[in-house]
């Protein structure tokens, strides 16, 4: 009976003891945001760009054969150096050696002619001059040999010319190079056709872009202005490149046009290299310029957000000119206002933000040690305490029974 009343004390303690719940009130967190101001000044449109580095247009010899043709010789191997005047190719082609013989007989025919009509020339004179010969005969012979020092002068060019062509069988470097591409090896058989190439000679030194630049930007492209080549290495600088060149007429039906960018320095690339080059384009003045990733993007429409107390306004933009760091705005902000450059993508139209500003925040107050030890002392005495307790209780059982 005893058991039983300590018993429903202790449960009806327990029960008295309980406090009610805390209720629980939900409160909207602010964002952490960082901010910029935006500010006057200058800024150039770049156009981004893709191409292709080629050698220049006199650093680059395609050689095709002058007519259907046997390669008898090809003294270099891709990627051997060659000097100015090295034979890179030698073709056989008997057609234009028949022809240099069969030219150098007309000549010699030609002048036994002459010779003949010389002959004839100095005894119709001696005829006339003895009374024996009339004028007309002689007059007759100085025509003749006129006609023979013709036929001589237009049987040499044709030997020349001749010459000249069988000269075409072997080729020669015209710069110092390197041998890019080799499309055929000796005994090959070739056409005299830009499609059937035998060799690709270039000068590495002499380098430069082709890059395609939209139909609808050209006019934003002047001859001299500057241009960098993205290298997309890691801790290597952008190549400077200056712009040389634009087509003077666009073929129909094109979207693009070419645009030559010659390099400032001696480039470490290979000709056919794919690259990206960024190209200057004109420059606004005063006008309001905020960081490229304050922009938010929703479809058609941009936006930027800008810091109103501890509110994030949302303020539709127009933007012009942007140089990949920066943006110029046309309209919806002004010099001044701070712009949201960090923490903006998926905040709604006044949600509640806190401005970072950089500082340290674990330089907050911390707890003292002292009172680390003397909170650790307290809960320790609270134990000893309990424990005592438990201790005196327990002796008093005993002494009850």
């Amino acid at each position: 009976m005893n058991k039983l009343v300590v018993v429903t004390a202790i449960l009806v303690a327990v029960v008295g003891c309980k406090k009610p719940a805390v209720e629980e009130t939900e409160s909207e967190a602010p964002v952490p945001v960082k901010v910029e101001a935006a500010e006057t000044g200058s800024i150039r449109g770049v156009l981004h760009a893709t191409g292709t580095i080629t050698p220049a247009p006199d650093a680059e010899l395609i050689v095709v054969a002058p007519e259907a043709a046997r390669i008898a010789e090809i003294p270099k191997a891709e990627g051997d150096r060659v000097a100015r005047g090295d034979v890179v190719v030698r073709f056989e082609i008997p057609s234009l050696q028949a022809e240099v013989q069969r030219q150098a007989a007309e000549v010699q025919r030609a002048q036994a002619s002459l010779a003949n009509a010389k002959a004839n020339q100095v005894r119709q004179r001696q005829l006339f001059e003895r009374g024996i010969a009339a004028r007309k005969d002689v007059e007759d012979a100085d025509r003749m040999v006129a006609d023979a020092e013709a036929a001589v002068g237009q049987a040499e060019a044709s030997r020349a010319a001749a010459i000249t062509a069988a000269s075409r069988t072997t080729v020669r470097a015209t710069f110092n190079g390197v041998i890019a591409k080799r499309f055929h090896n000796p005994g090959d058989l070739v056409e005299a056709a830009a499609s059937d190439p035998v060799l690709r000679v270039i000068d590495p030194r002499r380098l430069e872009v082709v890059a395609s630049i939209p139909l609808a930007e050209s006019s934003r492209v002047v001859v001299g202005a500057s241009g960098w080549l993205k290298t997309g290495v890691p801790g290597s600088p952008d190549l400077a490149l200056k712009v040389i060149s634009r087509p003077a007429q666009v073929e129909p039906g094109t979207a693009t046009i070419p645009v030559r960018l010659t390099f400032a320095g001696q480039p470490n690339l290979a000709a056919g290299t794919p690259v990206q080059v960024d190209i200057d384009a004109e420059q606004h003045t005063g006008v309001v310029i905020v960081p490229a990733a304050a922009l938010v993007r929703e479809g058609e429409e941009t936006a930027v957000f800008v810091a109103m107390g501890d509110k994030a306004t949302r303020v539709p933009v127009q933007i012009g000119l942007n140089d990949g760091d920066r943006l110029e705005i046309t309209s919806g902000v002004k010099a001044g206002d701070m712009v949201i450059v960090d923490g903006q993508a998926g905040l709604p139209d006044n949600a509640k933000i806190m401005i970072e500003t950089g500082e340290d925040e674990d330089a907050a107050e911390k707890p003292e040690a002292g009172a680390g030890k003397e909170g650790a002392a307290g809960k320790g005495g609270a134990a000893g305490k309990e424990g005592a307790a438990g201790k005196e209780d327990d002796a008093g059982k005993e002494e009850k029974k």
